[in-house]
């Protein structure tokens, strides 16, 4: 979805609150928000942005990692808790994920256009392989009352 190497000026990223995105900057630090994703850029000593946080769907102000179960996508944590992935928080990241790449000139390959991409793909099944026990595989836990 977004692995890319690419580099961006300061008046790309200040560009992109002119494109309607929530644009917060700290101690060069770039927090990117729209349609409740984000992503984060870096300033490098040589005064150019770097990708830190892929576009993500946010979680109570904080970034997620997209989850595919196999049988669903969920949305991970940092602190490991799961969420079941909506289909419109989906669609959100896509069109968030299309923006941004446009506001910032960054290419898009056929390949990156077909639908989202996940942090983790885990849902082996085969019993003693690893994956056979999806939420330990990626170290998530149930929400506290489930």
């Amino acid at each position: 979805m977004w692995y890319i190497n690419q580099l961006f000026s300061q008046a790309q990223v200040e560009a992109l609150s002119t494109k309607g995105f929530l644009v917060r900057s700290s101690g060069g630090v770039v927090r990117i928000e729209k349609y409740g994703c984000g992503a984060e850029l870096r300033k490098s000593p040589e005064g150019l942005f770097y990708t830190t946080v892929i576009p993500s769907i946010m979680s109570q102000g904080q970034f997620t990692h997209l989850w595919d179960a196999g049988y669903q996508k969920f949305l991970l944590t940092h602190d490991g808790h799961k969420q079941p992935a909506r289909a419109k928080q989906l669609a959100d990241l896509r069109r968030f994920n299309e923006e941004l790449r446009t506001s910032l000139g960054v290419i898009t390959h056929y390949n990156e256009a077909l639908g989202s991409t996940c942090h983790y793909s885990v849902y082996d099944r085969v019993k003693g392989r690893a994956g056979d026990v999806p939420d330990q595989s990626v170290g998530a836990q149930e929400p506290a009352g489930h």
